[in-house]
């Protein structure tokens, strides 16, 4: 099924965090924290301005970012788990 967000919404998978720590402590499942950084894997076409001008997005599918805790709704596409939020929930670009 192919999905495509609407306006100023993005389809972001969720990165992995790290399994351990940088001093090689494992961190068990039941501590880890939900990761706030992903992978857009695609946009919408932007939203209007008042004269009717469409705005493009500032992110492209590909671009990795980093959002909000409790930003977007996950959904469940082809069986993976993707977040749905607003280009203004996304907190900046990495790299």
């Amino acid at each position: 099924m192919a999905f495509r967000p609407l306006h100023d919404r993005v389809l972001v998978r969720r990165l992995e965090a790290e399994e351990k720590t940088a001093g090689g402590i494992i961190i068990p499942d039941s501590a880890k924290e939900k990761p706030s950084e992903g992978e857009i894997v695609s946009v919408g076409e932007g939203t209007r301005d008042d004269s009717g001008n469409r705005v493009a997005l500032d992110v492209k599918a590909g671009d990795r970012v980093l959002f909000g805790k409790w930003s977007g709704t996950e959904v469940k596409i082809d069986g993976e788990d993707l977040i749905i939020m607003k280009e203004s929930d996304i907190m900046g670009v990495l790299g």
